[in-house]
């Protein structure tokens, strides 16, 4: 290319680059969070979109300008298209940047943002729809060489042709919607028996989520690893890989923790999957990120599963092992350059591990929850750790929401490095105010096979007992600090307590003893499960003595932080203290334990929540389905109800066998965690079970 033909070019990508200017994020939380700081590092300016859940949120506080679209519902807000590009105009952003979820693999809202001369920052529409019908991306996957698994993909969605179709196959056998991705609308069915209720349960999600239900049926894979490889394209017929992510670890069908690159993956296997994505991508023409996913056996041989047209969520381990920035990448292809790289210019760094801080409880089948972030602290972020989150402390995680907290992203020079990391800065994120899945984190990277690399989908449940040992008493020593931070708080308001003589509602009210100025032994009730009693005694020295340790310490505030510093029988520590209510959290390298004090027998309110012989609300949700009226006989573990919670669905089964007395909401209302779904009573005769 000669000089004035190189000018020529240059002038025309500036020109072409100079068009984006202004960025509207047509999205929420972590994910909007995390394209603005890449738009304001380009010097973009940065629009938002909010609902009324989202008013006081992080990412209307990073943007520079934020417009209010609607009800908290997503349907009424982040899904309507109208509404975002009304936005866009009124703002005059030149582009659209959808995230991931909501409308980011919509091809009538990419349409939309073409017609009104508004660049959408993804690939063509006809990209999205023919990777978003999973029956024709199988079509055109197998045209361009890729291989696939055996499966339907056919017109006919009859319940017959469906089941037909599956007893072909051979049990166990998936059934997916043809649209969509994040395990939405897909259900296992290991035998007939059980095809239809998972049929019809995968159709109702996939309408819920996708508003549309055609399903299609392939070859469940026992223990697979669940294999994607991030490709980038521009508008110039060029694509290139970036490497394999390794997502196996799942619950749900969704991903918790991912690594990039995959462990124990050869070079020649990793050449092949990223060539094998880069045809994917070509062969649809594809423009932007992009992640091709793959299932992969034992043996290493990998078939096409799906192409999710949008940035993925666990993209931050593709940058970390290449140093690349693809938030900026998609900023730059959209408005016309070239890729920033070569397939050559590409190299493979080091390992990296992304885990998602979820509101859940692990503990009762990873159940998504909201509420109140009343205290959060976080490991400190530098180039080797990443905290990508859209919540601060004091924000609440809607029930209208995905409940994901924070993504915790590490490198190291190997895997080993990376995982040493990843479960130091586990420890040093600390939540209090609802349930997370920190702890099964730090359970599941601690986990031999883990560390070993040995990973695929039926991980968890193939692990189930090591990775939810029966819960343990905290230790001796740990119960020791917990009673010493109480004390040293009282301590530090003598002279409150002093003048409120007479203060049930303290939670030493329940102790047997008189004011520590002028008592030397008093019993201190402590809850770990169960109450239990420690015999404390003040010592002339200043330290105390409880059973047979001897405890003495100080709290240290660091900004809004409690340390105690203690020192239990001459060993010293240093935990976190965080007291709230009648609990104290207690957080440490070496783990964290909740101790409650608990409430005087006359304060207890009994809780009305609870339907007495009955079904109840796990979560705040939506009945979107009512399975049982008045006067049907139901056995144990018979399906009630279906709830919409969380983006979720979940049935609501019988706890026991009865006959259906009262069945108290209907389809479409909402109902309140805790709140009485069904009342059911003994049929006479019968004997309790």
């Amino acid at each position: 290319m000669n000089f004035i033909a190189r000018k020529m070019l240059l002038f025309v990508v500036s020109l072409c680059t100079g068009r984006i200017e202004k960025v509207l994020i047509a999205n929420r939380g972590e994910i909007a969070c995390r394209v603005m700081r890449t738009a304001k590092k380009m010097g973009v300016r940065s629009v938002a979109v909010y609902s009324d859940a989202d008013r006081l949120s992080m990412h209307v506080a990073m943007a520079d300008e934020a417009y209010h679209i609607g009800p908290a519902a997503s349907q009424q807000s982040y899904l309507c298209m109208d509404k975002i590009l009304d936005v866009a105009k009124k703002s005059s952003a030149q582009a659209v940047h959808p995230g991931y979820g909501f409308l980011s693999e919509n091809t009538e809202f990419a349409e939309l943002c073409k017609q009104e001369g508004i660049i959408f920052i993804g690939p063509p529409s006809s990209a999205i729809r023919d990777m978003g019908i999973k029956s024709t991306s199988k079509h055109i996957m197998s045209a361009a060489g890729v291989p696939i698994i055996e499966g339907y993909h056919g017109e006919d969605q009859s319940d017959g042709k469906l089941q037909s179709e599956a007893a072909r196959i051979g049990y166990p056998v998936m059934i997916k919607a043809v649209r969509g991705g994040g395990g939405k609308g897909m259900r296992i069915a290991h035998s007939e028996a059980e095809f239809h209720e998972q049929l019809e349960s995968a159709r109702r999600e996939a309408r819920k989520s996708f508003n549309d239900d055609v399903m299609l049926i392939e070859k469940f894979v026992e223990n697979p690893r669940h294999v994607e490889v991030q490709v980038f394209g521009d508008q110039f017929g060029d694509a290139v890989y970036l490497f394999e992510r390794d997502c196996s670890v799942q619950r749900r069908h969704q991903k918790i923790i991912e690594e990039a690159p995959g462990p124990g993956i050869s070079p020649e296997v990793r050449r092949k999957l990223g060539e094998a994505a880069v045809r994917a991508a070509k062969a649809v023409n594809y423009v932007g990120a992009g992640t091709v996913e793959f299932i992969m056996d034992a043996q290493h041989n990998f078939f096409f599963m799906e192409m999710n047209t949008r940035l993925q969520v666990e993209h931050p381990v593709s940058e970390m092992i290449t140093g690349t920035d693809l938030v900026e990448w998609q900023l730059r292809v959209a408005a016309g350059e070239k890729l920033p790289l070569s397939q050559k210019q590409i190299v493979l760094r080091g390992h990296s591990f992304e885990a998602r801080i979820y509101a859940e409880d692990p503990n009762n089948d990873f159940l998504p929850g909201a509420g109140p972030l009343l205290h959060l602290s976080t490991p400190q972020g530098d180039q080797c750790t990443r905290i990508e989150t859209g919540v601060r402390e004091g924000d609440e995680v809607s029930a209208h929401y995905d409940p994901m907290i924070a993504k915790l992203v590490v490198w190291g020079e190997d895997r080993s490095a990376a995982l040493k990391r990843l479960r130091y800065c586990l420890r040093q994120y600390n939540i209090v105010g609802l349930n997370t899945n920190i702890d099964f984190l730090l359970s599941l990277s601690g986990h031999a096979e883990f560390e070993a690399g040995n990973v695929h989908t039926s991980f968890i449940p193939q692990h189930y007992d090591q990775l939810f040992p029966a819960a343990q008493r905290p230790s001796d020593a740990l119960l020791c600090q917990a009673a010493l931070g109480l004390l040293l708080g009282e301590k530090q308001n003598t002279e409150i307590y002093r003048n409120q003589t007479s203060d049930m509602f303290s939670p030493f009210a329940s102790s047997n003893g008189r004011r520590f100025n002028v008592l030397h032994c008093r019993n201190l009730t402590l809850q770990l499960g169960e109450d239990m009693e420690l015999a404390i005694t003040y010592n002339p020295d200043g330290t105390y003595s409880m059973e047979v340790f001897n405890v003495s310490g100080e709290l240290q505030m660091e900004g809004d932080v409690t340390y105690l510093w203690c020192s239990v029988n001459g060993v010293l520590s240093r935990p976190k203290l965080v007291i709230l209510d009648n609990t104290v959290h207690i957080f440490s390298m070496e783990g964290s334990a909740q101790v409650d004090v608990p409430v005087p027998k006359f304060l207890a309110g009994v809780s009305g929540s609870s339907a007495q012989g009955g079904a109840v609300a796990p979560m705040t949700g939506t009945i979107e389905k009512v399975l049982v009226k008045a006067g049907d006989s139901v056995q144990k573990g018979d399906p009630l109800m279906v709830m919409i919670a969380m983006k979720m669905e979940h049935t609501i089964r019988a706890p026991k066998a009865g006959v259906i007395k009262k069945v108290f909401f209907k389809e479409g209302s909402q109902a309140s965690r805790h709140a009485a779904l069904v009342e059911i009573e003994q049929e006479e005769g019968a004997g309790e079970e």
